[in-house]
C-alpha cells in the first residue's frame, strides 16, 4: 500500500507537538513508539506530575478547537484527538488517576515493563537501563503521593486489586524476580559488561526492588485498609471508561442484552463443531478429547515459541499474497515469551523506523508448561497477522499521508481488538480453521469474549444475576467464567480479576468486532453491488488507529 506524500497542515503541526508533548511527560510511552530520546527516564506520577500534563491536554485541546481542517485527513485527525483529549480532562475530574491501580495496566505494570522494550544490544544501551534503574524510586514515590491523594479525598482503588498487585510485586522483587533477573543476565553484544557498569545496574535495580518492596508495604499497610469492598465502578464511571475503550459511545444496557444472546449463539455454534469432532459429543466432551491428544500439544515455552513463529511467518507470507498489502517491513513479526508469569497474551506495535518490530508476548502463568495447539492457532492470528499486527503496523508504515499521533498514539482497544477478533472470524472464512478443532479453538475465545461482555456490564453496573440470586459480584463472576471458558482455573481467576479491575476494557474486543461489522455492512449497502471486501479492509487500516466513531465518519465521507 503506497501513498502519495501530503502536504502537512497546521492540524498536523497541532498533532505533532502533542506526540512530543506525550513523549515528554510519559517517557515509558515514548519508549513505546520508539522515541528513544527519553530513554533515561520515567514518567512522573506525583500529583504535580499529573496536573501539568493536564493542563498540556487542556492547551492542546483549545488548539484543535480553533484549527480549521483543509482536508478529509484533518477532519479525522481533529475529530480523534478532540475526542480522545476531552475524554482524558473527564476522567481525570472524575478522579480515575487517584485509584489507578489494576492487575495488568497501571503503573506498577507499567514501569516494569518498559525494560522490556528497551534497546540491550551496546554498552551504551546499558548505561541508559541503568539510569533508568535510578529513575524507579522517585516514579513510585510520585505514584504513592497521588493514591495517598486519593486517600485524602475518598477515591481509592478496590482492595482486591492493591491485595493482586502486592502479590505481582513480590514476584518481580524476589532474589529470582525480573529485576534481579534481568540486571544478572545483561549482555550487550558489543562487548563484555565492565565491572563499573555491573555494580551500577546492580546497585540501581536493587533500588529498584526495594522501592517496589516500599510500594507494596503502603498497598498493604495505608491503601488496603482504607481501599473499597466494592469491585464495581458504578454506571457514571464505568460510561466513561467504556469510551475510552471503545472510542464510541454505547447504550450500555442494549448492549449488555445483545452480550446475553451473543453468548448464547456462541454456545449453540461450539456444540455443533464438538459433533463434528466426534459424534454426539457434547462440548466439555469434545475439549477432553482433544486435550487427551499428545499431537496437538506443545510442552515447554520454547516449543511454544518456535510454533508462534512458524505460524505467524506462514501466515504473512500467505496472506501477503492474495488477501492483503503487506509491505516489506511489516513483514517481520517477533513472537517472545513474556518475562512475567502473570497470564495474557498481547502485542507491542513496531517502532516508527521497524528498528523494533510489532512482537507477540506470552506471559505464560507459573505452573502452566503445555499449550494445545488447537486453542491457540487463532490467536497467533488475532495478535499477528492479519490482526493486531497487520493493523497497528500498517498505521505506522502510512507515514507519507498520517502524522505522527495517527501512526503510533491514536487508536482504541474497541478498534484494535475488535478487528482483531473480526480477523479470527475472517480466517476461518478463507479456510484456516477449516480443521474443527481449530475451529472449536477459535469459538472458544469468541465465546469468553461474549461473556466478558456480559460480566464486565453485570459487575461494574450490578446487574442482576443469570440466576436472579442477587446482584453480580466476584464470586458469581469467576463461577460464571468457569463455565463458559476451557482454560486453567489460573488464568481464568487472573482474567476475572483483571476484569474487576480495569472497567470497560474486556467488552471492548466483542464490541468491538459488533461495531466493526455493522461498518462493514454499513458499507456494503451503500456500495451495493460495486462493494469489495479488499477495497474495503484496505480503506479501513488505511485510516490508521481511531476511535469506532470516528472510523465510521471517516468511512461513511471517504
Amino acid at each position: 500500500m503506497t501513498h502519495a506524500q501530503r502536504t502537512p497542515t497546521p492540524i498536523d503541526a497541532i498533532a505533532e507537538a502533542w506526540v512530543d508533548t506525550v513523549a515528554e511527560f510519559s517517557p515509558g510511552l515514548a519508549t513505546y513508539i520508539g522515541r528513544f530520546e527519553h530513554n533515561d527516564r520515567l514518567d512522573d506520577l506525583s500529583p504535580a506530575g499529573v496536573e501539568r500534563r493536564l493542563d498540556a491536554a487542556r492547551g492542546t485541546l483549545a488548539d484543535l478547537r480553533t484549527a480549521d481542517p483543509v482536508d478529509h485527513v484533518d477532519v479525522v485527525t481533529k475529530a480523534d484527538l478532540s475526542s480522545e483529549l476531552e475524554l482524558d480532562i473527564a476522567l481525570h475530574d472524575a478522579g480515575s488517576h487517584l485509584r489507578d491501580v489494576n492487575v495488568i495496566a497501571s503503573p506498577p505494570q507499567d514501569l516494569r515493563s518498559v525494560f522490556d522494550l528497551m534497546p540491550t544490544e551496546t554498552l551504551d544501551d546499558w548505561s541508559i537501563i541503568a539510569t533508568r534503574l535510578k529513575a524507579v524510586p522517585g516514579a513510585l514515590h510520585g505514584y504513592i503521593a497521588t493514591l495517598r491523594e486519593g486517600i485524602a479525598s475518598g477515591v481509592v482503588p478496590a482492595r482486591r486489586q492493591v491485595t493482586e498487585v502486592a502479590i505481582q510485586i513480590a514476584r518481580y522483587t524476589a532474589d529470582n524476580g525480573f529485576f534481579a533477573s534481568f540486571v544478572r543476565e545483561a549482555s550487550p553484544a558489543d562487548g563484555h559488561l565492565p565491572a563499573s557498569l555491573a555494580r551500577e545496574l546492580s546497585d540501581n535495580a536493587n533500588a529498584a526492588r526495594v522501592a517496589y518492596d516500599q510500594l507494596a508495604t503502603f498497598f498493604s499497610s495505608e491503601l488496603a485498609p482504607m481501599a473499597s469492598e466494592k469491585d464495581a465502578v458504578g454506571r457514571d464511571l464505568y460510561a466513561l471508561h467504556s469510551r475510552r475503550f471503545l472510542g464510541a459511545t454505547i447504550d450500555l444496557d442494549e448492549t449488555y442484552e445483545w452480550g446475553i444472546e451473543e453468548l448464547g449463539r456462541m454456545v449453540a455454534e461450539q456444540e455443533s463443531v464438538a459433533h463434528e469432532i466426534r459424534a454426539g459429543a457434547s462440548v466439555e466432551e469434545a475439549v477432553a478429547f482433544l486435550e487427551a491428544d499428545d499431537g496437538r500439544k506443545l510442552h515447554g515455552t520454547h516449543a511454544l515459541r518456535e510454533w508462534m513463529q512458524a505460524t505467524s511467518d506462514r501466515a504473512v507470507e500467505e496472506l501477503g499474497k492474495t488477501h492483503f498489502d503487506i509491505p516489506e517491513p511489516i513483514r517481520t513479526l517477533e513472537c517472545m515469551i513474556a518475562p512475567t508469569n502473570e497470564g495474557g497474551i498481547y502485542y507491542t506495535g513496531p517502532t516508527d523506523d521497524f528498528s523494533r518490530p510489532g512482537r507477540m508476548w506470552w506471559s505464560v502463568p507459573e505452573g502452566v508448561d503445555s499449550f494445545d495447539t488447537w486453542r491457540e492457532l487463532t490467536t497467533v492470528y488475532h495478535e499477528g497477522v492479519p490482526g493486531h499486527h497487520l493493523q497497528i503496523a500498517q498505521a505506522v508504515y502510512n507515514r507519507a499521508e498520517l502524522n505522527s499521533w495517527r501512526r503510533l498514539l491514536a487508536g482504541s482497544s474497541g478498534h484494535a481488538e475488535g478487528w482483531a477478533l473480526y480477523a479470527e472470524r475472517l480466517m476461518e472464512q478463507l479456510g484456516y480453521l477449516d480443521d474443527p478443532a481449530d475451529r472449536l479453538g477459535m469459538l472458544d475465545g469468541q465465546r469468553m469474549r461474549a461473556a466478558r461482555v456480559v460480566l464486565d456490564i453485570g459487575v461494574h453496573l450490578q446487574k442482576p444475576r443469570l440466576d436472579g440470586r442477587g446482584t453480580w459480584d466476584a464470586d458469581y463472576a469467576l463461577a460464571f467464567m468457569r463455565r463458559n471458558v476451557n482454560m486453567s482455573d489460573e488464568f481464568i481467576q487472573f482474567e476475572v480479576n483483571r476484569y474487576l479491575g480495569w472497567p470497560g476494557q474486556a467488552p471492548s474486543y466483542k464490541v468491538g468486532q459488533r461495531i466493526w461489522e455493522h461498518i462493514r455492512d454499513e458499507a456494503a449497502e451503500r456500495a451495493g453491488a460495486d462493494f469489495d471486501i479488499k477495497d474495503f479492509h484496505r480503506a479501513a487500516l488505511a485510516v490508521g488507529g481511531v476511535g469506532l466513531d470516528t472510523l465510521r465518519m471517516a468511512l461513511g465521507q471517504s
